[in-house]
């Protein structure tokens, strides 16, 4: 995979930080906040930038990589009142950035110079190539490679290792590559999705994410 970023530099309490920014809005993308879990819907290729952000993240372990989406329009009307949307920021633990500081750097974002990541693992990802930690060795107290969750600014924030990115990558990879034929194969069950889930003890702390392909968008 060949995917154009924007990288963007700032300074925010007394050091200078790396942004990675997806070059180019990614419309067709949703995160919401629905208190108990955190649901998204995607198209094709909405979920596959992200899934290569997301192995970006395991090799970018100096920068945060952010995905803009809180603006995006709900794909439908929804019945009731929905949560609240989310912008997206992957980062390594070892960067101990805290994301009571986010609202403030993002606003020194300038324009950023543009680049372009090569990520040719997104292929080997795509075709069930990548191997994880066994279940069970994921809920020993000793394993350290867990996400961390935070909402803050409008922003859901996931920290962890390289190996916790790289091994859940696959989930919107997944959806891009299964999802759009899913409702023409099954017609009378057209929802696809798949999840990164609680259970899995993947994460340390927060909510479980529930991740859609959705192919009907208003724009």
């Amino acid at each position: 995979m060949r995917l154009p970023i924007q990288v963007h530099r700032a300074r925010g309490g007394g050091r200078e930080y790396r942004v990675i920014r997806p070059r180019g809005a990614v419309e067709r993308a949703v995160l919401v906040d629905d208190d108990h879990v955190l649901n998204g819907w995607f198209d094709r290729g909405a979920a596959r930038t992200i899934g290569g952000l997301w192995l970006l993240a395991a090799r970018s372990p100096r920068s945060l990589v952010h995905v803009p989406i809180r603006g995006n329009e709900l794909p439908w009307a929804p019945p009731a009142p929905c949560g609240e949307r989310l912008d997206l920021v992957l980062l390594h633990h070892s960067l101990q950035f805290p994301p009571s500081r986010w609202k403030e750097l993002r606003a020194r974002l300038g324009a950023g110079a543009p680049g372009t990541a090569h990520l040719p693992e997104a292929e080997r990802t795509a075709a069930g190539a990548a191997t994880g930690a066994a279940p069970e060795q994921r809920h020993y107290r000793e394993f350290r490679d867990r996400f961390h969750q935070q909402v803050a600014a409008g922003t859901l924030f996931m920290t962890g290792s390289a190996r916790a990115f790289r091994e859940t990558a696959d989930r919107f990879l997944d959806v891009a590559r299964n999802g759009p034929a899913h409702p023409q194969a099954h017609p009378a069950y057209r929802h696809y999705c798949v999840e990164i889930h609680y259970l899995e003890g993947i994460l340390a702390d927060g909510r479980g994410l529930h991740l859609e392909y959705c192919e009907n968008w208003a724009a």
